[in-house]
C-alpha cells in the first residue's frame, strides 16, 4: 500500500535559507537543528519509506542541514548541478535509494560505503571517471546504474556484491568487461551498450542467472562459446558490432526464442554486423533457420 504522495522541497524555502545565512548576523543564524527541521517537514512517507526529493532545484551544493535527516530512506538529488558530495553523505545510514541522476559529479565520496542499507543507486548522466572501492561495502545493493559517464573500469571490491541483480554500464569508455562483473553471480540484467568492447571473456558463463545481456554498439569481433551456456538468457543484443559469425553452440540458447527487432523485445538482436555468408542468408529464415544451420549434424 502506498503512503502520501511525495512532494519536492519548495525552491522558495531553499532560497530563503540561503538568503538568511548571507544576510543574518552571527547571532541571528538559525541553528542547524532548526534549519534541518524545515527540511524534515517536507519529508513524506511514500510506499512505506521516508522520502525527500530535492530534484530539479538548481542546487550547486547540498545544504549542510540535509545530513542531519538520518531517518530519510529515499533521497532524490537528480537533475541539479552538483559537482561533488561531502563525506557527510555517509551519515544517512538508513538510505535505501539514492538518486544522483543528471548532475555534474566527477567522483563519489568514499563514505558512500557507509550506506550499508543502500539497495538502489542511480548515478547515471554524470562525469564519473571511476568508482570508489568503498562502494563494494554496500553489500545490500541490488540495482546500480552508472550509465552515461566516463568510466573505464570498476574496482575489484564490487565483485562481492552478491545481491546485485541489475547493472547498467552503458555509454561509458569500457574496453574490457571489468573482471569483478563476472563475480556478480546474482546478475539478471547487464547493460554494456555503447562502450569500446572488442571481446567478451569466457568467464561470462559464470553469470548463470543472466536473462538480459545488451552489448550493442561496441566493436566485438567474436562471441565466446561459453556465452551459449547461459541457459536463462532471454534477450541477447549484439546489434551494431563487428561480428562475422557466431558460435555453433548458439542453438543451446533455447530461451531466446526469435530474432528480435524492437530494442527490448526478448530474443536475439544481431542486425548491423558484417556477418559472412551463408550466415546472412540463414538469418533471413529466422532464428530456427539459424539454429538448424548451426546445430551439429
Amino acid at each position: 500500500m502506498g503512503g502520501k504522495q511525495s512532494r519536492g522541497f519548495p525552491n522558495k524555502d531553499l532560497n530563503e535559507l540561503s538568503q538568511r545565512r548571507k544576510s543574518a548576523g552571527k547571532d541571528d543564524v538559525p541553528s542547524l537543528s532548526s534549519a534541518a527541521e524545515r527540511f524534515r517537514r517536507h519529508t513524506t512517507v511514500h510506499f512505506g519509506y521516508s522520502t525527500l526529493s530535492l530534484a530539479m532545484r538548481g542546487l550547486h551544493g547540498t545544504p549542510s542541514e540535509l545530513w542531519e535527516l538520518r531517518e530519510v530512506q529515499k533521497l532524490n538529488l537528480s537533475m541539479n548541478s552538483l559537482c561533488s558530495l561531502p563525506p557527510a553523505l555517509g551519515t544517512l545510514d538508513n538510505l535505501v535509494v539514492l538518486n544522483l541522476w543528471g548532475n555534474n559529479l566527477s567522483s563519489l565520496p568514499p563514505e558512500i560505503g557507509l550506506l550499508k542499507k543502500l539497495r538502489v543507486l542511480f548515478a547515471c548522466r554524470n562525469r564519473l571517471s571511476e568508482v570508489p572501492e568503498e562502494l563494494g561495502s554496500c553489500s545490500c545493493l541490488e540495482v546500480l546504474s552508472l550509465a552515461n559517464n566516463q568510466i573505464t573500469g570498476l574496482p575489484g571490491s564490487l565483485g562481492s556484491m552478491c545481491n546485485l541483480t541489475k547493472l547498467n554500464l552503458s555509454h561509458n569508455r569500457i574496453v574490457h568487461i571489468p573482471t569483478c562483473v563476472y563475480s556478480m553471480k546474482g546478475l539478471v540484467f547487464l547493460h554494456l551498450a555503447c562502450n569500446r568492447l572488442e571481446t567478451i571473456a569466457d568467464q561470462i558463463q559464470d553469470l548463470v542467472n543472466l536473462k538480459i545481456l545488451i552489448v550493442e554498439g561496441n566493436s566485438i569481433h567474436t562471441l565466446p562459446k561459453t556465452l551459449c551456456f547461459l541457459e536463462s538468457l532471454e534477450l541477447l543484443n549484439v546489434d551494431f558490432n563487428d561480428l562475422q559469425n557466431v558460435p555453433v553452440e548458439m542453438y543451446l540458447l533455447s530461451r531466446l526464442g526469435k530474432l528480435a527487432c524492437h530494442p527490448m523485445d526478448k530474443g536475439l538482436h544481431i542486425i548491423h554486423n558484417p556477418l559472412l555468408k551463408p550466415i546472412q542468408e540463414v538469418l533471413q529464415g529466422g532464428l530456427s533457420g539459424l539454429y538448424n544451420y548451426l546445430k551439429p549434424t
